[in-house]
């Protein structure tokens, strides 16, 4: 074999492990890609049942019910669509309704949805871009609200 032909085998076996770790990370990986839905959106694409995922919006008013010491019940809105969230465990000190809030879990059916941690913003002037996006997109942003966080103009 010639050197040229020696470095073009060098070189095809380089990139031939480079794709295959590169697949094996892209597997590994797959498991823990959260992808993050608002009401509206959750109602359009419809992922299957058993699906890990993020729904962000405001709490409606009115929805939150205690059961017991540690599961609670409520909605997250965007005013288009709602999604009911159960949950089992203590909420964020600044839980409360008509607030920004992120939970990921597992969607159990249609507007079904089970969570297992709930976040809220922090602040009044931080909400989680994705929720900010979301809320923007359905046209319920007031703008005379503070931006989210890296926003600042």
């Amino acid at each position: 074999m010639t050197r040229k032909g020696r470095r073009l085998t060098l070189i095809a076996s380089a990139l031939g492990v480079l794709g295959v770790a590169a697949a094996l990370m892209a597997f590994a990986f797959r498991d823990n890609i959260v992808f993050f839905y608002g009401p509206s959106e959750l109602a359009e694409k419809a992922p299957a049942p058993g699906a890990r995922l993020r729904i962000g919006g405001l709490v409606k008013e009115g929805s939150v019910k205690r059961v017991g010491d540690r599961n609670i019940s409520f909605v997250v809105t965007d005013t288009k669509k709602d999604v009911s969230v159960a949950y089992a465990g203590q909420l964020p000190d600044l839980f409360r309704e008509g607030q920004g809030v992120v939970a990921e879990g597992v969607l159990v059916g249609p507007g079904q949805f089970r969570a297992d941690s709930v976040l809220a913003k922090h602040d009044e002037t931080y909400m989680p871009r994705d929720v900010a996006d979301a809320l923007k997109k359905q046209g319920v942003w007031n703008e005379n609200k503070p931006q989210p966080a890296g926003d600042k103009k």
